[in-house]
């Protein structure tokens, strides 16, 4: 059985069916709250003002107050009024002036109309939170009264309160593509949770506008045009990207897509590094480059070398042996080719490590190679130990699969194993000899005619870099994709092509990740079915925009959710015998958290 996940979702349900109906559940609240506080101001005018009077004083004590006025001293200085006499000879007062009640407004059927009140709760949220964003600025001066009904409004009795998230205030978040389905609701829940959001937008009409809260950040830019991408990262955290291409011209995908996520992940790396220059410092964001192949010079100091895991004396007569050769060709490419006909024979590629001054590789999470192949599969092998004593090192390895074509590579430090299973853990802070490894036992053949015509005994691998890949608890880029499904069979290689091409530039940009691949989307309330979590391109069942929201704010704090890809769907009900999940988590618990069960299960850095 193929294990993916299910995880039973109320995706705190208050929440998502707040953001499904247009805000209306919660914003009724707020108006439910200011009505019962205005008629606990009302009461004692409504009886001060009533129809009714009070009754008139009975004759005794209007004889007792008559009495006691002629009693009471003469005098000229002052002249009181009757009814501060009555006061201060603890009188009943003398009956007020009534004043005619005014008649209550009529009814309209707006007042009840679900669209009307939602029109307004949208209006008196946005105003709430215009006031709200004020209160920290300093030319502002706000009134005490003001400020305590806001803080009561939004801390005590409004929605703030059960979706707070704690340190959100210092995150700032751009969500590309606020107009769109789920970005509309990513941008109210981030607002909800307190985060800072900015929107980028190609153009700030009246339609666009209107689509956003008026506390959002509005910056105009455009995802193909990496100038204008500047302002928009200034000052942002992290980054969720839910625009998608208008319409299935290859030109519109290619632009948004693809170069969208290119152009902005360089904008986010660059403005990280300026920041570093600032501090006289280096981005924590930024890949630590090892060997970049651009010249003859950048071979010197590679080693290539010849072995055998055993030796067979009668089979070596017969065996056709095994060369190599590492060379800067013609066409200027560093290529590590030759051929292994030795049986257990195997033939590498080796260096010793030379880290600029001050890195040390215990500061980040893996390596990341940028390579061209024939789809060979290879053993990248770290040695480590005491740079004093080399006797005292010790071998760990992890294989990679390469593929036609250039493709880059993730290696985490976390995937090496020793070679001796006695040996501790790697720890990366001692690597310094790295190996690449080609052995013919472990070979298999690409798909297609071309690849049944290949000798897996011979090679070919093209380096163009190797850089050690930045560490991090959190993610920095969350991008929404797809799956293909429901998209029109005639466009869906295209789409599934500039889809593709964006996600491999996120991966190779250094940036912490997450990509979210949701099946063909629903408009309908969020957090009311289980979700299915799984990698493999087996999901083909839909899916809330309010889910799939949901998924992207969780995944903003969630350390499972870094460098990874995932599919996810609505539970369904497979058809016997060919069931592919398997119910590994189920959290309806007040906090809700189904995103760390469920995504600790898949793979990481695919």
């Amino acid at each position: 059985m193929v294990v993916g996940s299910i995880v039973g979702s109320n995706m705190a349900a208050t929440d998502a069916r707040f953001l499904s109906s247009n805000f209306g559940n919660t914003f009724s609240r707020i108006h439910r709250w200011d009505f019962h506080d205005r008629s606990q101001i009302a009461i004692p005018r409504a009886q001060s003002s009533s129809s009714q009077p009070p009754p008139p004083p009975s004759s005794s004590d209007k004889n007792r107050r008559d009495k006691k006025l002629r009693n009471r001293p003469a005098t000229t200085a002052t002249k009181e009024s009757e009814e501060t006499v009555a006061k201060k000879l603890d009188l009943p007062p003398p009956p007020p002036q009534t004043q005619s009640p005014s008649p209550p407004p009529p009814l309209k059927l707006d007042d009840v109309n679900p669209v009307g009140l939602g029109r307004r709760s949208r209006q008196l949220f946005d105003e709430v939170w215009r006031k709200f964003s004020g209160l920290g600025q300093i030319s502002r001066t706000t009134r005490p009264d003001e400020q305590d009904a806001l803080d009561s409004l939004l801390i005590r009795e409004g929605p703030m309160c059960e979706f707070a998230v704690p340190g959100a205030q210092n995150v700032t978040v751009l969500v590309v593509g606020a107009t769109s389905r789920i970005g509309r609701i990513v941008v109210r829940k981030l607002m909800l949770r307190g985060y800072t959001v900015k929107a980028l937008v190609r153009k700030t009409d009246e339609e666009v506008v209107s689509m956003l809260p008026r506390s959002v950040d509005i910056v105009v830019g455009d995802v193909g045009e990496p100038s204008t991408l500047k302002s928009a990262v200034e000052s942002c955290s992290k980054i969720i990207y839910c625009a998608t291409a208008r319409s299935t011209i290859t030109a519109d995908l290619v632009r948004v897509d693809h170069l969208g996520v290119y152009n902005l992940t360089k904008a986010f790396q660059d403005y990280n590094n300026r920041l570093a220059q600032l501090r006289a410092g280096k981005s924590s964001k930024s890949k630590l480059l090892i060997a970049k192949f651009k010249s003859a010079e950048a071979l010197d100091g590679w080693e290539v070398r010849q072995g055998t895991y055993f030796q067979d004396t009668t089979a070596s007569k017969y065996d056709g042996g095994m060369d190599a050769k590492f060379e800067f060709t013609e066409s200027e490419r560093a290529e590590f080719s030759g051929y292994v006909f030795t049986r257990g024979g195997y033939v590498e590629l080796s260096k010793k490590l030379s880290l600029p001054l001050g890195s040390t590789l215990d500061r980040y999470e893996g390596l990341v190679l940028s390579v061209g192949g024939n789809g060979r599969s290879y053993v990248v092998i770290l040695e480590a130990g005491p740079s004093s004593d080399m006797s005292q090192s010790k071998l760990y390895f992890a294989r990679i699969t390469t593929k036609a074509g250039f493709c880059r590579v993730r290696v985490p430090f976390s995937a090496f194993r020793p070679v001796n299973p006695e040996d501790p853990p790697l720890d990366p802070f001692l690597v310094h000899t790295l190996t690449i490894r080609f052995e013919p036992k472990r070979q298999r053949p690409v798909d297609g005619v071309a690849g049944a015509q290949q000798d897996l005994r011979s090679f070919s691998l093209v380096f163009e870099y190797i850089k050690a890949l930045p560490a991090g608890q959190e993610t920095d880029f969350i991008l929404v994709s797809c799956t293909g499904s429901g998209v029109e069979p005639n466009r869906r290689e295209q789409v599934l092509k500039a889809k593709r091409a964006g996600e491999d530039s996120l991966r190779r940009s250094g940036l912490g990740y997450t990509i979210i691949r949701p099946g063909p989307l629903k408009e309908e309330p969020g957090g009311q079915r289980a979700l299915i979590f799984d990698q493999g391109n087996r999901i083909s069942q839909g899916i809330s925009c309010a889910d799939v929201a949901d998924i992207c704010v969780k995944s903003l704090h969630d350390s499972t959710a870094r460098n990874k890809s995932f599919d996810v769907c609505h539970e369904y009900v497979a058809e016997q015998g060919i069931e592919l999940y398997e119910l590994v988590a189920h959290l309806p618990d007040k906090a809700n958290n189904y995103l760390t069960p469920a995504l600790s299960v898949l793979e990481k850095n695919t």
